[in-house]
């Protein structure tokens, strides 16, 4: 028992010195790369063990937690709101085929298993790379697994900066037409994860019953069904959870976000970040230098192959503009809520008043936070579910 608690509390303080290091720094340095680069060096010191997760008794709870976390992310989504927004979802799916064709154009660079591992991941956040990392660690794919957690590890340092150049264009070009006059009707957007008209629902007049027991019973038994369909179906159970959580959320039967709700979403999501670690502890120095060529030619292959298809391809009239179109594209690697704080940011560094900003705001931020949370909170989901099977 000691020796779990030990193990336990190396791996959470590990996570901790990230999330310092994120909030000290405001973000610009990633918490998980801080995380997953200490985890990195540690394994190849040999100052922790490479059954670390396992010794701290997280291996069997991040098997079951993640079906879990992926239903509390389908209560996150305002499918009323990706309705409304058609055109960026649409233009997101097109930027997420376009991070695909150009993982699979250099797959013979980077390998065929690391490609197929690396998409989904491209493509969204930590619950495609636990679909990804899980599946290629359970085939012997231990390279390619690694590979997936380094893709993960570093695809917002990756994201941020063309995110923000484009996005510092766009704001240009939109106060340029604000200050002559020429800009109308600039509405607010709800951007949080769901609407104020379902208040009067189930979940609002009960809520005093949802209490963290009762969310959780919800959470654990929609991951049961989604498991027992997955194996009746052979649909990946994260699709089961995740359409489970938007159905439940959208006609009120649950929470918005129901595992915030019931204060257990820090943990959940500890454990899912936690079961991607064990891929790395099997690599060494040398595998980490031909890891990290092949990042740079996979990253490379998704940045050539995005702009063609978003800057050069006619598709960027969807939201007529060159580069809202990119920078909706760069969402895939950055996911909400980064999406929305890039935004801020850029707002701040161009507007000269609040007034300014806040049409910036209103511009900007509904595309970037659409983009962030219909690729990686909801589509990366459905992508790993089906290219986890091809393994």
């Amino acid at each position: 028992m000691s020796e779990m608690l030990l193990m336990l509390c190396i791996t959470v303080s590990l996570f901790a010195i990230g999330d310092i290091l994120g909030v000290a720094t405001k973000a610009k340095v990633s918490s998980i790369f801080v995380a997953l680069m200490l985890f990195l060096i540690l394994f190849m010191t040999g100052t922790i063990p490479g059954d670390i997760i396992s010794k701290a008794g997280l291996s069997q709870v991040g098997r079951w937690a993640s079906p879990i976390l992926v239903f509390g992310m389908g209560t996150m989504i305002n499918v009323k709101q990706l309705i409304e927004e058609w055109k960026t979802v649409l233009l997101t799916l097109i930027s997420m085929i376009a991070a695909l064709i150009g993982v699979f154009l250099v797959s013979p660079i980077i390998g065929k298993e690391a490609a197929i591992v690396s998409i989904p991941i491209m493509n969204g956040g930590i619950i495609a790379t636990n679909i990804m990392v899980s599946g290629a660690m359970e085939k012997g794919f231990t390279i390619a697994a690694a590979f997936g957690t380094l893709v993960y590890a570093v695809q917002k340092f990756v994201g941020t900066p063309p995110a923000s150049f484009y996005g510092l264009k766009e704001a240009r070009e939109i106060l340029k037409e604000y200050r002559k006059g020429k800009l109308e009707n600039i509405d607010s957007i709800n951007i949080n994860a769901q609407s104020s008209q379902k208040k009067l629902g189930f979940a609002h007049r009960y809520k005093n019953y949802f209490t963290p027991f009762v969310c959780f019973t919800i959470a654990a038994l929609a991951g049961y069904i989604s498991i027992l369909l997955q194996e009746s179906t052979g649909v990946n159970n994260s699709i089961w959870a995740l359409a489970f959580g938007a159905i439940l959320s959208y006609f009120n039967l649950v929470p918005d976000k129901i595992l915030d709700h019931g204060k257990s979403s820090g943990f959940i999501t500890m454990v899912v970040f936690a079961a991607i670690i064990p891929s790395l502890a099997k690599i060494d120095l040398n595998q980490v230098m031909t890891l990290s060529w092949q990042l740079i030619v996979a990253f490379l292959g998704v940045f050539i192959a995005t702009y063609i298809i978003m800057f050069i391809l006619p598709t960027w009239k969807l939201v007529g503009s060159k580069n809202l179109a990119m920078g909706i594209s760069m969402s895939q690697l950055l996911g909400f809520p980064a999406t929305y704080l890039i935004v801020n940011e850029i707002a701040t560094a161009v507007a000269e008043n609040e007034e300014e900003h806040e049409v910036i705001m209103k511009k900007i931020a509904p595309s970037y936070v659409i983009g962030g949370l219909a690729s990686v909170t909801t589509l990366s989901i459905v992508i790993a579910g089906y290219f986890v099977e091809f393994l």
